[in-house]
This record gives C-alpha cells, sequence and structure tokens, in this order.
C-alpha cells in the first residue's frame, strides 16, 4: 500500500463535498475559441492524464472491480499533480453484451467513477468504443457489417451519455481513439491497425470499399454517432481523438480532415508526439489543426524528443492549443525517479514538468 497515496485519497474525499460544490459545467467560451464554466464564465484549460492503464499495464476495466482502492489513491495523486481533466478509456467489449445490450453492471461501474471524479474535483474526458485488447473483443462485433457495427456503435453511446448526462463531472465525450477510414479498393481484413506494446490504438470505422470521398465517411460517422448521445445528452461537448497524419498532405491519411469533419464536434482533440530534432515540425502539424475551434492536444509524451526538446515543443504549442493531457499510469514522481528503466526516468521527468508548469498553462491568457 502506498501509505501517502492512500493519505491523499482520504483527505480528497473526506472534503468531498466542498469540493463537489465548485465543480461546474463546461461549455464552449461565447466566441468559440476556448472553453469556459457555464455559471461562472471563468476560462477553464484542460491539463491533465490520460489514465489508460495501470502501472502493470491492466485496462481500467480488469481492475476496477477488484481494486476500486488504486483507482482513488491515483485520481488523488493526479489531483496533487494539477490535473483537472482525467482521460478514461473505455472498451466496448466490456460495456455491450450484444449490438444493443449494454452491460448494466459496468454502467453501474462508471456511475462510481463519475462520482469519484466529482469528489475529487476532477473532470473526465470519457473515449469510448476501445478495442485496445484484441482478445477482448468479441467476435460478433468483428463479424458485423459497417453499417451494423455503427449501429452497434451509436448503441453504446446512447447507454454511456444515458448514465452520464446529469454529471457535471463529464468535460467530454471522445467518440474513438485514433479512428480511420478503410481507403483501399478492396474489402479490409482486420478492424484493428498495428499493435503497439501489447494494445491496439488505431481503429477502423469501415472495411468495405466506398466510392465516397473519405471525409465524407469520416463526417457520416461522427454524425450517427454524435445523433445518438444527443438523443441522452444535449449539453456535454463532443471531440474525436485525431491521429497527426489526419490533414489533407502526402502520404498517409486517416481520413479525418479537421475541416471536413470539424462542423460535427464541439472542438477538436489530435495526438502529437514531437520527434527528435522537429519541434518546428509538430509545431506545424499542430497548426493544421487550429481550424477556428478549441484545439486540445489529447495525447502527448517525450516518447520520441528529448525531455527539453518536449518542454520547447508544450511551450510553442500556446499559439494554437487551448488544452493538454499528457499520461499518469500510477507511479509517482518519487516512484519514478526509484525505478530502474529509461521509461521510468522519462516519466519522472514529465511529472515533475507537468507539475511545475501547471498554473502557467491552466492560466493561459
Amino acid at each position: 500500500m502506498r501509505m501517502c497515496s492512500l493519505i491523499l485519497a482520504l483527505s480528497f474525499l473526506t472534503t468531498s463535498t466542498s469540493i463537489a460544490a465548485e465543480l461546474e459545467w463546461i461549455q464552449v467560451s461565447p466566441d468559440g475559441k476556448s472553453f469556459v464554466t457555464a455559471k461562472s464564465q471563468k476560462k477553464f484549460v484542460p491539463w491533465g492524464f490520460n489514465y489508460d492503464h495501470d502501472r502493470g499495464g491492466l485496462l481500467l476495466e480488469d481492475y476496477w472491480n477488484t481494486d476500486w482502492k488504486a483507482i482513488e489513491e491515483d485520481f488523488a495523486e493526479m489531483k496533487q499533480l494539477g490535473a483537472n481533466v482525467v482521460r478514461i478509456h473505455l472498451q466496448f467489449g466490456k460495456f455491450m453484451s450484444t449490438t444493443d445490450q449494454p452491460r448494466t453492471a459496468a454502467l453501474k461501474k462508471l456511475g462510481e467513477l463519475l462520482k469519484l471524479a466529482k469528489d475529487t474535483g476532477l473532470y473526465l474526458n470519457l473515449t469510448g468504443l476501445g478495442c485496445y485488447h484484441k482478445q477482448d473483443v468479441p467476435a460478433w462485433y468483428d463479424r458485423l457489417s459497417d453499417a451494423e457495427r455503427w449501429q452497434a456503435q451509436a448503441n453504446f453511446w446512447e447507454a454511456v451519455s444515458r448514465q452520464c448526462a446529469n454529471s457535471p463531472a463529464i468535460f467530454c465525450y471522445d467518440l474513438m481513439n485514433e479512428p480511420v477510414v478503410h481507403g483501399g479498393k478492396k474489402k479490409g481484413t482486420d478492424w484493428l491497425g498495428p499493435g503497439f506494446a501489447g494494445k491496439h490504438f488505431v481503429q477502423r470505422i469501415t472495411l468495405e470499399p466506398d466510392e465516397r470521398p473519405r471525409p465524407e465517411i469520416a463526417a457520416a460517422w461522427i454524425k450517427t454517432l454524435v445523433e445518438a448521445i444527443r438523443k441522452q445528452d444535449q449539453r456535454h461537448l463532443i471531440t474525436v481523438g485525431l491521429v497527426p497524419w489526419s490533414l489533407e498532405r502526402r502520404g498517409l491519411q486517416s481520413g479525418f480532415v479537421p475541416e471536413k469533419i470539424g462542423k460535427h464536434l464541439d472542438f477538436i482533440s489530435v495526438h502529437i508526439y514531437p520527434v527528435k530534432g522537429k519541434v518546428d515540425a509538430a509545431l506545424e502539424t499542430l497548426k493544421g489543426f487550429d481550424i477556428g475551434k478549441p484545439l486540445v492536444i489529447e495525447e502527448t509524451f517525450p516518447l520520441k524528443s528529448s525531455p527539453k526538446e518536449f518542454e520547447e515543443f508544450l511551450l510553442k504549442s500556446k499559439q494554437h492549443a487551448d488544452g493538454w493531457i499528457g499520461f499518469y499510469w500510477g507511479k509517482t514522481i518519487d516512484e519514478n525517479k526509484a525505478g530502474k528503466t529509461i521509461g521510468d526516468a522519462i516519466t519522472a521527468v514529465w511529472l515533475e514538468f507537468f507539475l511545475k508548469n501547471g498554473k502557467q498553462f491552466k492560466a493561459q491568457p
């Protein structure tokens, strides 16, 4: 048991009433370019973490029934580090038993997570339709046609948004992590992109060839899911997590062109990991996603660059971005410093930067 973490968690939970009273709904500002709190109209800058797995690599639904105390501790630690948003990744197979039947137990647990977030004073970015562990994806789900799969995904979002509609602890719904439109002239064979560290983060929304332009297909998919959510929830913001190669440039493209899908979304989210020696290129890519709506860097980390270059990227990104979400995997700064891997050392540097610079970023003019 991490004693200091437990003390933090208990401290936050015992003061939950006062914290919850301060949690306002978040909306897009009147000028459409940033975020504000709904009642007080104070500027809100997302500054937080992807909480996509625990220190052992388990996904949230793999341990939230057996180790809830660890989640309480992790939420307390993220709050202590200065976060105001936590990005949660929900797996389709853990929430849907059939194409149209949600799992009641999973929705109930999600309700408990909403309460924990509210009590801790954190907003959730709820990213859905995850298929990160291929072995957990239902076989029946992979057998669906494009249209049937879209309907099952709409059913997922209708169930989740119904559960979350009345909670101020939701910052946004993210329709899917890194979706792409099938671009081949032949039928695709796999809904999931290549694995990374044992997980599949990129997902295709189609496998069938389609004569429509890929951005048109992407926009139709977004519209389908947004309409499903709006049946249950008219207030919470909606986005989708885009890969950096969503821009119309030579080479690899996802089909999710910001200018052509943006009208269906409340704000734009992009995942950018600056590369060593190419900070200017990363900033130029970021600029391409700045289409006049709020822009959040929903994933970033010094994975491919030096800590110094990463810091340079984040500081210069302020000219375009309105929010930043990095990563937290259940280990404190001191625990990472005591670790023996390069990953531990990099994470420690990142968390120290996050803690030190939070006020500056959240006070962005």
